[in-house]
């Protein structure tokens, strides 16, 4: 295959490591570094909080970060935050709470960890969690809102919101738990990465990204070449171009091979 992309664009959840798991195979990280070695740009871009991703890219050869679906973008190396966009999550809260009742909500404290209003499950939020009052989380900017239906499923989830509208805000839901991710405004993973590459002067032919989950859809409709993990729902997969192998399958190492072989 002649053509080799120059801006490569990964999620970490489901793509880089099974969700959750600051593990990341050694295929993996081989094909991410043949990536740098053959000149490309490597950014990681995902769901993930800041805190939540500083495990994760000191592993691979990658010089930024978009963090909460593109809000926050961070440099690993210099460990220097670049952007931090945020809102008011107030209103959104209010609208979730009368139509999720039992819903509990953490707002991200940037390279802290959340403040929290109600309990979530164990490991579900990264770094230090806070509780707080719904005053103090309304008073409280922040780059990203997270929201879990406690004792419901992913399914009973997408039903309750299938009409649901949130002025001011971008958001959707997850499709492995009862979870649902608010982020600023026009914010997504495929408006960050498109602000990047303008900013590094890449072609818009030249750009490659990999992921599996429904924030990924603006990532994998951005990029020239968009690949979907094997696990991936399949609205995600008709959103790509190619689909790969599953996340325990190293399916991020067998899509890269393509591009740059061993």
């Amino acid at each position: 295959m002649n053509w080799r992309p120059r801006l490569v664009a990964l999620d970490i959840d489901g793509t880089l490591t099974p969700v959750g798991s600051h593990d990341i195979s050694p295929a993996v990280k081989a094909a991410v570094t043949r990536v740098t070695e053959h000149g490309g740009v490597v950014v990681l871009c995902t769901g993930r909080s800041l805190i939540g991703t500083t495990p994760i890219a000191p592993q691979l050869p990658t010089s930024l970060a978009l963090c909460s679906n593109g809000a926050v973008w961070w440099n690993p190396v210099s460990d220097e935050i670049i952007k931090h966009t945020t809102f008011d999550a107030g209103p959104t809260i209010k609208t979730l709470q009368a139509l999720l009742p039992g819903a509990v909500f953490a707002v991200e404290q940037t390279g802290v960890g959340s403040l929290s209003l109600g309990e979530f499950l164990p490991g579900d939020l990264w770094g230090v969690t806070t509780q707080a009052t719904f005053d103090e989380i309304a008073a409280t900017p922040t780059a990203r809102l997270v929201m879990r239906w406690l004792g419901h499923t992913p399914a009973e989830l997408a039903f309750a919101v299938r009409e649901l509208e949130l002025p001011g805000v971008s958001w959707h839901v997850d499709h492995t738990e009862a979870w649902l991710t608010v982020v600023p405004p026009d914010v997504t993973k495929g408006w960050a990465l498109e602000e990047l590459r303008v900013s590094l002067g890449i072609s818009a032919e030249d750009t490659l990204a990999i992921g599996d989950g429904t924030n990924d859809l603006e990532m994998l409709r951005w990029a020239a070449c968009g690949i979907a993990m094997g696990q991936a729902p399949a609205t995600v997969q008709a959103a790509a171009d190619a689909v790969t192998g599953t996340v325990l399958e190293d399916g991020a190492a067998q899509a890269l091979a393509r591009f740059f072989p061993a």
